[in-house]
């Protein structure tokens, strides 16, 4: 029987809660699926920085190394420690781990409400993938002058070509096993840049792209300006397959896909090492809500969602599938649903549902 190994860094405000509901998802889905799960919890927040000057320990990294992945709820509470701060303990594991892509496929479910007009359930899939441990999140920079009128910032983006090429890499890759065009292409990579105004940085992301896109002949490319391809998502979700996005252009546009795909609430996101040297991190994005704590009224389906790719990284492809399934059967059904969704249902219910779906189709 296959094991795993869990770590579990709950972190901030609804984090506790939502991990629950994580741990709630694996133990049904190795129960049904005959695997073990082993979870670990680690208290690293603005709580323990508060308490001791440190989000995690120094040795944090060769702690989570022994793991088989890492559930992340979310990091951050600026009424407790600033932004900049809490952010760098999840900057640190990825790019330790060397976590080089920002996996975030963008779904709508049947039965969810969303805020776009063109958005519907046979609109939008999509999946982006994000340059995750360099580009414009590489911390390279520094003051000079600081709090004075003479002060000046300088924050440098780092593009290596090994860098740039692996994520594009990745995202072809994923275009061609997601076969969503079904012939010839198989599919649709589009390139997410800036290249008119960042005439080094963004050029020479085109240029890997290019590079990359030779080697898939069986593969259509696209081109779009962020700033045009916010508009396009909205307009016309249906053109897109895979986009490949730098570093700080991914952050900015799955944001917009969350709203595509009904809210914060459904979307989730994976911080993936895909030779598998290091564990692999997987997180609901809607962030760690501070005023909600405790009150159990946070929609799970990301954390789910986030359970779900989790369990197909590591090579679980049938329960993965099956916690898909029911996802879309319970938020299909309607009958559950979340502050979010216009409902009263808990945090917790909305958990139990999905695993009473999975119990009822296993």
């Amino acid at each position: 029987m296959a094991s795993y190994r869990i770590a579990l860094i709950p972190g901030d405000g609804v984090g506790a809660e939502i991990t629950e509901e994580a741990v709630r998802v694996l133990d049904a889905a190795g129960d049904i699926h005959g695997f073990e799960v082993a979870t670990d919890s680690f208290d690293w927040s603005c709580d323990r920085y508060l308490d001791v000057g440190a989000m995690m320990p120094g040795d944090a990294l060769e702690t989570l190394a022994e793991f088989d992945s890492i559930f992340l709820g979310c990091i951050g509470d600026a009424a407790k420690v600033a932004d900049d701060v809490s952010l760098q303990m999840l900057l640190t594991i990825r790019k330790g781990f060397d976590q080089y892509v920002n996996l975030r496929p963008i779904k709508l479910y049947p039965g969810v409400a969303t805020p776009i007009a063109t958005a519907s359930p046979e609109t939008v899939d999509i999946l982006v993938i994000r340059e995750n441990t360099e580009g414009e999140y590489s911390s390279n920079g520094g003051f000079f002058k600081r709090g004075t009128p003479d002060a000046v910032a300088l924050q440098t983006g780092v593009f290596t070509w090994k860098g740039c090429e692996r994520a594009i890499r990745y995202g072809f890759e994923m275009a061609r096993k997601r076969n969503k065009l079904g012939g010839s292409p198989a599919g649709r990579v589009t390139n997410c840049t800036k290249s008119n105004a960042l005439n080094y940085s963004m050029v020479f992301w085109d240029e890997v792209y290019d590079h990359v896109a030779t080697d898939y002949p069986d593969i259509e490319t696209d081109m779009a300006l962020v700033d045009a391809l916010t508009m396009w998502f909205v307009k016309n979700p249906e053109w897109f397959d895979v986009v490949v996005a730098s570093n700080l252009f991914g952050d900015i546009i799955t944001d917009l896909g969350a709203m595509l795909q009904g809210g914060m609430g459904f979307a989730a996101g994976g911080n993936v090492n895909p030779e598998r040297t290091f564990p692999s991190m997987f997180e609901p994005i809607h962030g760690s809500a501070p005023k909600y704590t405790g009150k159990r009224v946070v929609n799970p389906i990301a954390t789910v969602e986030a359970v779900r790719m989790m369990l197909e990284h590591l090579g679980e492809v049938e329960a993965a599938e099956h916690v898909g399934s029911a996802i879309a059967a319970t938020l299909g059904a309607g009958e559950v649903r979340t502050k979010d969704m216009g409902g009263s249902d808990r945090t917790h219910e909305m958990g139990a549902a999905v695993v009473a779906a999975m119990r009822a189709s296993a």
